[in-house]
């Protein structure tokens, strides 16, 4: 057990530190989860842009932010990976407007998104399409804002939440 797992810290410590620091915030967290995304998506050969100023000490807790963020970059990835190499970008910004923190992601898509009602409909097959909800649920739950935006070719995720 004990070799297991000294093997398994190793690994670990190998790939936190191979793994690009492609954004420096000024807050660890998510710096964390931002940079494992993005350092994804670089691999599947998305165009990056990439803006990010948070504060060192949030409200929202950090599990509930990385949350946000991945179920934000996976979404945008999965998108762009339906396009061809020329077409695949990802556009992530985050400053402080005013009490709140501000996170937009924008991908390129194939095509406008379906909608049902005010929900978007997830094109997985299976049981998919519960990212956004759950994410739209952390919003709500520190009393945020949450707006998506389906155009043709693109998709935008706005997130407002109290620092």
């Amino acid at each position: 057990q004990g070799e297991r797992l000294d093997s398994y810290l190793t690994e670990l410590d190998a790939d936190l530190t191979n793994l690009d620091k492609l954004i420096r915030s000024g807050n660890v967290m998510v710096d964390a989860a931002l940079n494992a995304k993005l350092s994804l998506a670089r691999s599947k050969d998305i165009t990056l842009t990439v803006a990010a100023r948070v504060p060192e000490r949030l409200s929202v807790k950090d599990i509930d932010l990385c949350v946000v963020i991945g179920n934000l970059m996976d979404n945008a990835m999965e998108a762009c990976l339906k396009l061809p190499k020329e077409k695949r970008f990802i556009r992530v910004y985050m400053d402080i407007k005013g009490q709140n923190l501000y996170l937009s992601v924008t991908n390129s898509s194939s095509g406008k998104p379906k909608k049902f009602g005010v929900h978007f409909i997830t094109s997985k097959a299976g049981s998919h399409g519960f990212g956004l909800l759950r994410m739209e649920g952390i919003v709500r739950k520190y009393g945020g804002i949450h707006k998506t935006n389906g155009e043709t070719n693109a998709f935008t995720a706005e997130i407002l939440l109290p620092i």
